[in-house]
């Protein structure tokens, strides 16, 4: 794929989670989240990308989010769990889009508050009429997820290189 290669960002935040007694990264999803991370698969289906890479947080919430969503897809991407999403900081995420494969055109991150909305906020150098407002006004929440688009290389993957082309939440 070469430099004018346009490419999708999917950022997609784990759906709710349970508040027990294990530790944070192990938190399961609570029942209001299993029923969400489906709908939020199926609206991901409904975005017809299809997406070559997931690159999904080992947080036991977000695994269990895309175990959830990905059945929903028409087809299922190759998906490698990176412990580096969980806690991530936005240097920290930008450096593991830059690391992506030139062969991914579309790409789905799944990870965590306030990293999604962190990332989708600073990659959007322009977007479709309302949706910063709408996105920074919802706060990112769980399930919720940002499309973003870019023409270029991964490794030039930097602050206000895409266009934020959708915003979803499953409670708007």
């Amino acid at each position: 794929m070469s430099v004018d290669t346009p490419r999708r960002i999917v950022l997609l935040r784990h759906a709710k989670a349970d508040w027990n007694q294990e530790s944070d990264h192990e938190r399961p999803l609570a029942e209001r989240g299993r029923k969400d991370a489906p709908v939020a698969g199926r609206r991901l289906a409904e975005t017809g990308i299809a997406f070559d890479l997931a690159l999904c947080s080992t947080a036991t919430r977000t695994r269990e989010t895309w175990k959830l969503a990905v059945p929903e897809l028409p087809q299922r991407p190759r998906t490698v769990y990176e412990e580096r999403l969980y806690e991530a900081s936005l240097g920290e995420l930008i450096a593991l889009l830059n690391e992506t494969s030139e062969d991914v055109a579309n790409l789905v991150v799944i990870g965590h508050n306030p990293g999604m909305h962190a990332l989708a906020d600073a990659l959007a150098g322009e977007a479709e009429g309302d949706l910063p407002a709408r996105m920074n006004r919802s706060g990112f929440p769980t399930s919720a997820f940002a499309v973003l688009t870019f023409t270029g290389t991964w490794k030039s993957v930097e602050h206000g290189v895409g266009r934020l082309v959708d915003f979803w939440t499953p409670h708007a």
